[in-house]
């Protein structure tokens, strides 16, 4: 781990980021091989690793981006919480807007409940571009944290982006087996769902670098940023990730799930950074 931490150190932050997110990338495509060997998977199995996943992301947005947030900002009291205030609502606003806007499927909703402007986009672009548009968020926060922790602000460290990258890409493993599966139920062959998805995380690589980019420019506005990628991803697991695991009996499974996840997130970001 010291030698990654410092591999990372010595290269541009932009970089960095790149590779980080290209690791989230390569673990979704990780998930998604599972359809090579299955054409489906256990329905009770699949809404405890989605549980997981929105654990995972819930922890990551509190240790891994709220609480450094908090801690670069300036003042003291209320006045010390308003830019992750403000970040976080801008976040959840921005994802709200991108979920009215983007026509799109939740995985395990039926066709007539998706959401978006009016479109006669097939069943399968409407679930690549629901998990594509969970990932923005999630790129997004490895690069601004990889971005602040280049130029040593409070509370950013590379130890803590990797453990970032880390988690997203544990999480990343179950989402790559919720687009392929349901393609290839669907009688897609097993090469395109597994194509289309690990392309539903490309999405991250490109987010990630731009969040990085852009610390360079908008260094007093880091706090909002790192705030802003937490708020969308919270936003995400509230209006995604738990209503996808109600839809069966398994809400104490995925529940059980969820809590896994919070600590395994939890544990790696306390215990690594």
């Amino acid at each position: 781990m010291n030698d990654l931490i410092t591999f990372l150190e010595n290269q541009p932050s932009v970089i960095a980021a790149l590779y980080a997110t290209l690791f989230t990338w390569f673990v979704t495509a990780l998930g998604a091989s599972v359809v090579f060997f299955f054409k489906k998977i256990n329905r009770t199995f699949f809404d405890m690793m989605l549980g997981f996943t929105g654990g995972v992301m819930i922890a990551a947005s509190f240790w891994s981006l709220l609480n450094p947030a908090i801690e670069m900002s300036k003042g003291e009291g209320f006045q010390k919480v308003i830019p992750s205030a403000v970040g976080f609502l801008l976040g959840s606003l921005f994802m709200f807007g991108l979920d009215k806007v983007m026509p799109h499927l939740h995985i395990n909703f039926k066709e007539k409940n998706k959401e978006g402007i009016k479109s006669k986009l097939h069943r399968t672009t409407l679930l690549i571009l629901a998990i594509t548009l969970h990932n923005i968020p999630e790129g997004l926060a490895v690069g601004v944290l990889f971005g602040a922790a280049s130029i040593g602000l409070d509370g950013a460290t590379y130890i803590g982006a990797v453990t970032l990258a880390i988690g997203i890409g544990l999480q990343n493993f179950p989402e790559g087996i919720a687009v392929s599966m349901p393609l290839r139920r669907q009688n897609m062959s097993r090469r395109k769902s597994f194509f289309y998805g690990q392309l539903s995380a490309i999405v991250e690589p490109i987010a990630g670098v731009l969040g990085a980019f852009a610390v360079f420019f908008f260094q007093p506005m880091l706090p909002y940023a790192l705030a802003f990628a937490a708020g969308a991803m919270v936003f995400v697991v509230i209006e995604e990730v738990i209503p996808e695991t109600q839809l069966e009996k398994n809400t104490d499974l995925a529940t059980l799930g969820f809590i896994l996840g919070f600590i395994i997130m939890m544990s790696l970001d306390v215990g690594l950074g």
